[in-house]
């Protein structure tokens, strides 16, 4: 059902309307190739006059940026869930948090990260760069590992992690060919064989 269907209506706050249209340009982005969405669509989906589009956002592609920086902002794990223990438990945790984001945005995670929307865009590039830094040093830390010196290889064998992930969050919500579960546990037993095994040789010890 489309916002517009809803109701009873109100009138909303500039930000509430703000957030309404990114809510709809996040759904239909998901559900459709970037060419395929147009201002209109997302006007009525939104219930809004297409002019308000272009007051909140600018263009379409300014939306669509909007859109990758919103779903490439990934919160952050509260502090008290981050385990002392094994290397399998934090793991667990770094993995836990990343399928909690993929659960919430489903197709839109996986359209968006995977730079399925607006094709060769620098911009959209530089958003999921900055994402992928971020994730990557949020999971060195959940997994306990400083690195030293070795910081920046890690990090690069990290965000390399990261694209397996994005493969494994296609195949278990667009092609449904793996479950949460098997998607947890291939990224969980390659993270803790990436800690254990692969950080070691690298900062040779």
């Amino acid at each position: 059902m489309s916002v517009a269907e809803q109701s009873p209506r109100r009138r909303l706050e500039p930000d509430e309307r703000r957030e309404q249209i990114l809510a709809c340009a996040m759904r239909m982005f998901g559900e459709r190739p970037y060419a395929a969405v147009s201002t209109t669509d997302l006007a009525k989906e939104a219930g809004v006059a297409r002019g308000l589009i272009n007051h909140y956002f600018g263009t379409k592609r300014d939306l669509y940026l909007a859109v990758v920086e919103k779903v490439a902002m990934v919160p952050d794990v509260e502090r008290s869930e981050t385990p002392s223990g094994s290397t399998a438990e934090r793991a667990a945790i770094a993995v836990d948090w990343l399928l909690g984001v993929v659960d919430q945005l489903g197709r839109t995670w996986v359209a968006v990260m995977g730079a399925e929307g607006i094709g060769d865009d620098p911009e959209v590039a530089r958003i999921l760069d900055d994402a992928d830094d971020a994730a990557a040093e949020r999971v060195l830390d959940i997994v306990g590992v400083t690195g030293g010196d070795h910081r920046a290889e890690l990090r690069a064998m990290v965000r390399a992690y990261g694209g397996m992930a994005k493969s494994a969050g296609r195949e278990w919500v667009t092609r449904e060919a793996l479950t949460r579960e098997q998607v947890r546990m291939l990224l969980t037993d390659s993270l803790v064989t990436l800690v254990e095994e692969t950080f070691p040789r690298v900062v040779g010890r």
